[in-house]
C-alpha cells in the first residue's frame, strides 16, 4: 500500500465478494484492507483509520448497523465515511443505515458496482476519469 493510496475498509463476510471489491478498488487506485465481521472491521477502523468504510450489514456477530453506529460513535473513526453495500434492500433497514451514520446505502444488484464508483468519485476518493 503506497503512502499516497486512499485506503478503503471492506467489511464483507463474502470471501466472493470481498475479492470482487478488492478487483473493482484496485483498479481504480485504491487500496483495501478487508475485515470479516464486525469486531475484526472496528478493529481494523481503529487501526488504519481508512478513508471510507464499505460495509456489509449481514455479517456473523456484530452486523454492519451496529459497527456502523458504534465507528460513528468513536472519536477517532466518526469522521470515516461508511458506504452500506448489502443484499438487504428494505425502506425500514435503508432508514435505519441511515440513521446509523451510512453517507450511501447501495443494495447488491446489477447496478451496484457503477453506483459504488460513483459514490467514491462524489467523495473524491477516486478520479473522475477513473474507469474499470
Amino acid at each position: 500500500m503506497s503512502p499516497k493510496s486512499k485506503k478503503v475498509l471492506i467489511v464483507e463476510d463474502s470471501p466472493t465478494q470481498t475479492m470482487h471489491l478488492e478487483h473493482l478498488l484496485a483498479q481504480n487506485g485504491l487500496a483495501t484492507v478487508c475485515a470479516r465481521d464486525g469486531e475484526e472491521g472496528l478493529h481494523c477502523a481503529q487501526l488504519y483509520l481508512p478513508d471510507i468504510v464499505i460495509l456489509d450489514i449481514e455479517l456473523p456477530g456484530m452486523d454492519g448497523l451496529q459497527l456502523c453506529k458504534l465507528l460513528k460513535e468513536n472519536r477517532y473513526t466518526s469522521s470515516i465515511p461508511i458506504i452500506l453495500f448489502t443484499h438487504i434492500n428494505d425502506l425500514e433497514t435503508t432508514k435505519f443505515g441511515f440513521q446509523a451514520g451510512a453517507i450511501k446505502y447501495i443494495p447488491k444488484d446489477e447496478h451496484a458496482d457503477e453506483t459504488l464508483l460513483e459514490t467514491l468519485r462524489s467523495t473524491g476518493l477516486i478520479d473522475e476519469l477513473a474507469t474499470t
